[in-house]
């Protein structure tokens, strides 16, 4: 049995009033989840603007990139 059928299991066996502060915390564990990619996100873009490189606002065509990698599209 995996770890999610078992927590399934237990919640249907709570009690319908413990049912609200189990979603509170849940939200709780996804809000974190959000905040911790939001922050992840805002170091690349930050690492990306500190970058000294001149060479960082090259772009390649995605018909380059494809043909390099050997991807047809």
């Amino acid at each position: 049995m995996s770890e999610r059928e078992l927590a399934k299991q237990i919640i249907d066996k709570l009690p319908e009033y413990k049912i609200s502060s189990l979603l509170l915390f849940l939200r709780g564990i996804q809000f974190d989840d959000d905040i911790e990619d939001d922050l992840y996100c805002e170091k690349l873009v930050e690492e990306y603007l500190n970058n000294p490189d001149p060479e960082k606002h090259q772009t390649v065509t995605l018909e380059d990139l494809a043909a390099r990698e050997e991807v047809v599209l």
